[in-house]
C-alpha cells in the first residue's frame, strides 16, 4: 500500500458544509494514529475555511450542485463538475493515494469519480439515515459504503450489500466532552442551536414558548442560545424581561462542551448533531430542517427518537404552545430527561472514527 517506503496517503474528499468536513476531520485524526498520511481535496469555497484541517496538503477543485430545472443551469453545473474531474485526476496522479474517501455533497463527486475512472480504490461515507444524491450517484462505482446508521434508505440491494455501519465520526472535542449526565436538580440548563439554516426558527419559537411557562418554571431555567446577530436583540430582550439567565451568541466554538453542560438540547437534526448528542449522551427535542429533497434530517431524528434519546417535532408542529407544553412536562418529571440521556448515550458510537479508519485501510488493500 505504500510507495517507496513512505507511509501510505489517504485522500479525503469533503467540502460544502461542516456536516461533511467534521467527520472527515475526525477520520484524519484516526488515520494519523495508524501512521497514515492524509491529503484533503475539496471545493474552492471550503478551501477558504479548511485551513486548520489536519492534512499535509489541501487541494481545491471546481465543483457545482446540479439543482434547479433549468437545462442551462444543469449544463453549466455538469461542465463545472467535468472540470473538477479533470483537476482531480491531476491531483490523484501527482499524489498517488492508496484510496480516495468521499463524504457526500457534490464537492466529493469529482475526486471520487476520477478515482474510479483511474482504477484507484474509492469509497464513500454516508452520514445520514437516507443516502444523499451525490453518494447515490457514486454508490454503484465505489468499492465500499460506510454508514452512520444501521439502516440507510434510498439504496438498491446491490448498493446495500456494500454497506458497513461504522457510525458517524466525531471530533476529538466531542469525545473529550463526553461525561455523565448532570441530573437536573432544581435548575435546568437549556441549550438551543440551529446551524446556519436553523437559527431563525429557534429565535421565532423558543422565546415565546418560554413566555408561556409559569413564573416558577421559568425561575428554574438557564438558557444558552445560538441566534443570528439580527435576531440577538429581540431574543435577549424577552429573556431579560423574564429575569432568565441567558447567553446569546451567533456561534459557539465550544459547542461540544456546551452540550455536555446542558440538561436538554433543542436543535436541528443534522447527522453530526445527532452523533454528538449520542456520544455525549444528552436528551434533545429535535426539529428537522424541512424542505430538503431527501428528508435526511427527519430520518436522522427518527432514529434517535426510536431509541428513546430524543423527541422529534416537525417544523409544522413546532409552535410556542407545543414547545412550552413539552418543556413544562419535562420540568415536572426530570427523571424522563435522565432516561432520555441514557438512551441517547446507548445509541452513540464513540469509536466511529477508528472503525472507519480500519475499513478505509482494509478497502485500500482489496
Amino acid at each position: 500500500m505504500s510507495a517507496g517506503g513512505q507511509a501510505p496517503l489517504v485522500m479525503l474528499a469533503a467540502g460544502g458544509t461542516g456536516g461533511h468536513l467534521f467527520p472527515a476531520e475526525a477520520l484524519s485524526h484516526a488515520l494519523h494514529g495508524h501512521g497514515v498520511r492524509v491529503a484533503l481535496i475539496t471545493d474552492t469555497r471550503a478551501a477558504d475555511y479548511a485551513g486548520n484541517f489536519p492534512a499535509e496538503s489541501i487541494h481545491a477543485v471546481p465543483a457545482a450542485t446540479p439543482s434547479g430545472k433549468s437545462p442551462v443551469a444543469m449544463a453549466k453545473a455538469a461542465l463545472v463538475l467535468l472540470r473538477g474531474v479533470l483537476a482531480a485526476r491531476q491531483a490523484i496522479k501527482r499524489l498517488k493515494p492508496a484510496i480516495v474517501v468521499g463524504f457526500g455533497g457534490y464537492p466529493t463527486v469529482p475526486p471520487v469519480f476520477a478515482a474510479t475512472l483511474m482504477g484507484v480504490p474509492a469509497m464513500v461515507h454516508e452520514q445520514n439515515a437516507v443516502i444523499g444524491r451525490a453518494n447515490r450517484f457514486l454508490a454503484g462505482r465505489v468499492r465500499a459504503i460506510a454508514t452512520g446508521f444501521a439502516e440507510v434508505g434510498g439504496l438498491t440491494p446491490a448498493q446495500a450489500a456494500k454497506c458497513t455501519q461504522v457510525g458517524n465520526p466525531v471530533r476529538p472535542a466531542v469525545i473529550a466532552a463526553a461525561s455523565p449526565y448532570p441530573a437536573p436538580e432544581g435548575r435546568l440548563n437549556l441549550l438551543v442551536f440551529g446551524g446556519s439554516q436553523g437559527a431563525r426558527v429557534m429565535a421565532d419559537i423558543v422565546p415565546p414558548a418560554i413566555q408561556l411557562l409559569s413564573p416558577e418554571e421559568r425561575a428554574r431555567l438557564s438558557i444558552v442560545q445560538q441566534a443570528r446577530s439580527e435576531d440577538d436583540d429581540r431574543v435577549r430582550k424577552i429573556y431579560t424581561s423574564l429575569g432568565i439567565r441567558c447567553e446569546i451568541a451567533p456561534f459557539f466554538k465550544d459547542l461540544p462542551a456546551r452540550m455536555a453542560a446542558s440538561h436538554l438540547v433543542v436543535a436541528r437534526s443534522g447527522a453530526s448533531t445527532v452523533a454528538e448528542l449520542s456520544v455525549i449522551g444528552r436528551p434533545s427535542l429535535l426539529v428537522p430542517l424541512p424542505g430538503s429533497l431527501d428528508q435526511d434530517q427527519a430520518a436522522n431524528a427518527a432514529v434517535l427518537a426510536r431509541a428513546g434519546g430524543a423527541m422529534m417535532i416537525l417544523q409544522s408542529d413546532f409552535s410556542p404552545r407545543r414547545l412550552a407544553g413539552e418543556l413544562s412536562a419535562l420540568l415536572a418529571e426530570p427523571s424522563r430527561l435522565t432516561a432520555m440521556a441514557e438512551a441517547a448515550k446507548s445509541a452513540g458510537i464513540p469509536d466511529a472514527a477508528d472503525r472507519l479508519a480500519r475499513l478505509v485501510l482494509q478497502t485500500a488493500q482489496h
